[in-house]
């Protein structure tokens, strides 16, 4: 099985990203898009079409002609209290919490989600797809759920999370199934 994950096109500037940003694309999120749609539309023919619930990821999913269906597994990691901050924001306000989250995988100081905890909930999903020979799966989501299901894909340790960017509109393809993934890029 061939999962292809898209990260959703931006809805805001990298300086003003938000914690569990519930916000619809912006203008450069569009212009992106409309210049990613020739490369991206031939994901369409996928067999089996997903999306984060968040605004952002369900429009670039119409917009690409998937009509995805939204999984609340692949929506962003649960930030708690933290929610609709930057990080910026929570570092003035909480730096010993900021430390703890970075430093500590299994640690939610912010009451949400804590990375250990996303990314098995991100691997369940991958996981559970149905296995029907070579089947094309297409998702769109945040770029951290992408981040995440490579971790899991690689069996790689936690700390590599926050050594990984995916970009807006990035492509990431894992061919495998139940705990038996591999990276594919190009």
């Amino acid at each position: 099985m061939l999962v292809t994950l898209i990260a959703a096109a931006r809805s805001s500037s990298l300086l003003d990203a938000r914690f569990d940003d519930e916000r619809p694309l912006d203008a450069a999120g569009w212009q992106a898009l409309e210049h990613a749609i020739p490369m991206l539309l031939p994901l369409a023919a996928a067999e089996l079409r997903y999306c984060s619930p968040t605004p952002c990821s369900r429009q670039t999913g119409e917009a690409l002609g998937l009509a995805p269906l939204a999984q609340l597994a692949l929506r962003d990691c649960d930030m708690g209290r933290w929610r609709g901050m930057t990080l910026q924001e929570v570092t003035l306000r909480e730096p010993q919490a900021v430390d703890v989250w970075l430093a500590d995988p299994r640690s939610a100081p912010h009451g949400g989600e804590s990375l250990l905890a996303f990314v098995s909930r991100v691997g369940t999903w991958l996981d559970t797809r149905p296995v029907e020979g070579e089947g094309l799966i297409v998702a769109v989501t945040e770029p951290a759920v992408i981040r995440a299901a490579m971790l899991y894909a690689l069996k790689a340790p936690p700390a590599s999370y926050w050594r990984t960017e995916v970009h807006p509109l990035s492509v990431v393809s894992l061919s495998g199934c139940r705990g038996h993934w591999t990276l594919r890029l190009g």
